[in-house]
């Protein structure tokens, strides 16, 4: 297991894993959010490349839809 920062708190997520790994383990749906990761907005075509390693700090924004 290793810990993530994710929004400001300390979570934990299984070892060896990509960035859409973490987000799914971590109760996100990848399809659903925007994540800036480590500082930088990653593009959500490289997150199944992207290694999540230990004290990784990820922002994760939730895209709502709808209007008035």
């Amino acid at each position: 297991m290793i810990t993530l920062q994710v929004n400001g708190d300390q979570r934990v997520c299984s070892d060896g894993l990509n960035l859409e790994q973490a987000l799914l383990e971590l109760g996100y749906q990848p399809r659903l959010v925007v994540v800036e990761f480590n500082g930088t907005i990653l593009a959500r075509q490289l997150w199944p490349a992207q290694p999540v390693v230990e004290s990784d700090v990820l922002e994760v924004v939730t895209i709502v839809g709808g209007g008035s």
